[in-house]
């Protein structure tokens, strides 16, 4: 088992500032290269605190603002233009900074594309579901309206 500190949200494993436990081919094949963790050592405290204190200054400030962003975020359809083929096939994927980008152009506010999770690969157009992350304890699902740029 090799003892990480995670830089970067880790879902099902903890968010940044976390000590985690995890078995060492995960750590050497996937987190550590990725970015999302580096290795727990003494030293490293000083370290947590800081990832800890950008993490709390990232993060809504209150329970309440959240819940409200949350409230209007399920409550409105985010639409998305982008290129599409013939039969509403994307060239590409729709990617987290494409959908904080919509979520911003619709007036609902700044969501960091880092706390966005799409969970299946957005390559047509339609409506998708993709969620947030606001807090620790909150997710918002949002529906995303996928249209062709004409």
């Amino acid at each position: 088992m090799s003892k990480l500190i995670l830089t970067h949200e880790v879902t099902g494993l903890g968010a940044p500032g976390d000590v985690v436990d995890v078995k060492n081919g995960f750590a050497r094949n996937y987190l550590i290269p990725q970015g999302f963790a580096v290795a727990w050592t003494r030293g490293g405290e000083k370290q947590i605190e800081s990832i800890k204190a950008g993490r709390a200054a990232r993060e809504h400030a209150t329970l309440e603002e959240a819940q409200d962003l949350k409230a209007r975020l399920q409550a409105t359809i985010v639409k998305l233009t982008v290129k599409a083929g013939e039969g509403g096939r994307l060239f590409g994927s729709v990617k987290t900074s494409d959908v904080a980008d919509a979520v911003a152009a619709a007036g609902l506010g700044t969501v960091d594309k880092r706390k966005i999770e799409i969970t299946s690969p957005i390559k047509a157009t339609g409506e998708h579901e993709a969620s947030v992350r606001l807090r620790d304890d909150l997710v918002a699902t949002i529906t995303l309206q996928v249209v062709a740029a004409k």
